[in-house]
This record gives structure tokens, C-alpha cells and sequence, in this order.
């Protein structure tokens, strides 16, 4: 399998906007742009292949052909181990959480799900949500639920432009309106509402809420900033690179393209390049390519040196 571009699903939502559409390239005929899932193997929402032999295919197929496109690194996991998104909050998202893995495999039958956050752009005065104010037990969280005080006890933080947070799974939380992000996550779609702003979904009927598995999973206590480690940093940081996270799930960097940025894909794992600002183009052997803000690049395991050259800021991502 050769590199190739992604062209992404799309999630149309209440609380969605239009900013993908009109300034990151994303094709739909749907009301707004919510969610672009520019990297996914999901069955909620598969994306497909642009371009080379493979045109018109669902990673995802081409993934239960050759899981060998995922490196060496993806055969501890059950299926496609990520899922990248754009996220555009025109709304409040819900106060939500997601379960661990454990806990997803034996209630959902599916993948827990730990994400990453890359602040794109906000608002001024946008906020997320993230975790408590203080520790409270979790009677008192259930009970916070049912008399509709929970936002008594969320913590808000201010959030800006290039501002990167890692949320584990069990943290409460929410993108609030006016946040524009890039995200990489487990490859999960499992998602337990605790407060929705009294919303309606398109049939009229208050959105569905997921107290009791909520109240099982949720850690009620303030959010912890995770940063990487020194050793961490050297093992990826270059003048055009920074890590901004790594773990054992996902390694996210930031690259800062002025010219030329030279890496390479090893048979470890794939490499995912999602455009954040600018252009240029790439190459990888003899594929090559044009390259516009909110595209994403697909390199399989093992495809050896690539290049990417312009003035151009990308996200990426390996496992």
C-alpha cells in the first residue's frame, strides 16, 4: 500500500458548526460539519480512500486485508487502534465521559476511549470542561446529576489557541461552544452523557442520558495535566517537531514545516499527517502529492523515507 489522502465522514449534530466547511475543505451536504473523522476505521463512520489502486475504499477494508498497514506495534490491539477527528463547537458539547478499556470490553463489547485535544482555534472567553473543582464522592456525583447541580461542582478552564490537553478516559468533560480542535483518540464511539443543557434531539425528545455506567467509570476528582517526559521529548523532538504526547496508546506531535520536513515510516507503525494551516506537497518513494489545509495523509507501516515540503503545520500521529 502506497500513502494516500483520506476523505473524511462527516457528523452533523446540534451543536455542530460550519468552520470545516468553509475554511478547512470538507465536502457535505449535510447542515454543519460537527465532526470530520479525517482518520477512521470506525463502523459508525469509515473514511475512504482518495486516489492510488485503492480509490474509493474504506481504510477499514484495507485494514481487514492487511492489518500489516497498522506496523508491529498494532498487533496488541484488537482492531484499528485510533480514530483522528476535526471538532467544530458552534455549541456546548454534553458533560460527558467515556469508560476504560477494561470496562468498555465487558459492558459495550467495544474499546474504551483516552483522547487528545490540539486547540485549532477559540473564541474569546471559550472554555472546556474538565474533571472537578474538588474531590467528591460518588453519591454526591449522582446526586449532583439528579437535582441539576453537577455545574456547581465542573471545573472550567479558559482555553487559546495551540493549548493541548490529554484526556484520559474516566475524566468528565466537554468542548464548549467556540472551540475549534483537532483529536486523537482510542477508536471508540462510546460516550456517556451525564447533562445536555435540557436539549432536544431531532425527534423532539430530551437527549438520552447515561447516568448509572457514568457514575461506574467517571474519576470525580480535579483534571490532572499530563505532559510528556524528558526522555519522552528527546526521543521525538527536533527544531520543526514537538511532542505533545505519548503514551501507550498514541504518540501526537506538532510539526512546524518551513521549507522542508524529512522522516521516516518504519515497519513500528503508520504515520497519520492531518494538515493544520498552509500548504505544500509530499513525497514517499514514488508518490507524490499536493497537500491544503484539513487533509489527511495515510502512510502505511514500513513505507520508509517521506518528505514533506512548504510552509505548512501538521499533526502527527503514530501508535
Amino acid at each position: 500500500m502506497e500513502p494516500v489522502k483520506m476523505i473524511p465522514y462527516i457528523s452533523s449534530t446540534i451543536w455542530g458548526g460550519r468552520r470545516l466547511i468553509e475554511e478547512y475543505g470538507v465536502r457535505t451536504d449535510k447542515e454543519n460539519a460537527a465532526e470530520a473523522w479525517v482518520l477512521s476505521c470506525h463502523p459508525n463512520g469509515c473514511g475512504v480512500i482518495a486516489g492510488s489502486a485503492l480509490d474509493g475504499r474504506t481504510l477499514r477494508s484495507v485494514y481487514e486485508e492487511d492489518p500489516s498497514i497498522c506496523g508491529t506495534r498494532g498487533a496488541k490491539f484488537r482492531e484499528f487502534p485510533i480514530l483522528i477527528k476535526f471538532i467544530d463547537a458552534r455549541d456546548n458539547l454534553s458533560i460527558q465521559v467515556h469508560p476504560d478499556e477494561e470496562y468498555a470490553r465487558r459492558v459495550e463489547h467495544g474499546a474504551g476511549k483516552t483522547e487528545c485535544w490540539y486547540i485549532l482555534d477559540a473564541d474569546e472567553g471559550a472554555q472546556l470542561a474538565l474533571g472537578f473543582k474538588r474531590a467528591i464522592d460518588r453519591e454526591t456525583f449522582r446526586a449532583s446529576i439528579a437535582d441539576n447541580t453537577l455545574m456547581d461542582y465542573v471545573q472550567k478552564v479558559d482555553v487559546h489557541k495551540g493549548d493541548f490537553f490529554f484526556i484520559e478516559s474516566g475524566t468528565l468533560h466537554a468542548i464548549c461552544k467556540g472551540v475549534l480542535l483537532a483529536e486523537v483518540q482510542q477508536n471508540s464511539d462510546t460516550t456517556y452523557r451525564v447533562y445536555d443543557y435540557d436539549r432536544r434531539g431531532a425527534d423532539g425528545k430530551p437527549r438520552a442520558l447515561h447516568v448509572d455506567k457514568a457514575v461506574d467509570v467517571t474519576n470525580t476528582t480535579p483534571y490532572t495535566p499530563v505532559v510528556p517526559s524528558e526522555a519522552d521529548k528527546a526521543r521525538f523532538n527536533t527544531p520543526q517537531r514537538t511532542l505533545l504526547t505519548c503514551c501507550e496508546l498514541f504518540s501526537v506531535c506538532r510539526v512546524d514545516c518551513r521549507g522542508e520536513y524529512a522522516d521516516a515510516v518504519t515497519a513500528e507503525s503508520f504515520v497519520s499527517l492531518l494538515v493544520l494551516e498552509g500548504s505544500g506537497t509530499f513525497t514517499c518513494g514514488k508518490t507524490a502529492f499536493p497537500l491544503c489545509k484539513g487533509e489527511s495523509v495515510f502512510i502505511p507501516a514500513g513505507a520508509g523515507d517521506y518528505a514533506v515540503r512548504g510552509e505548512i503545520e501538521l499533526l502527527e500521529t503514530r501508535i
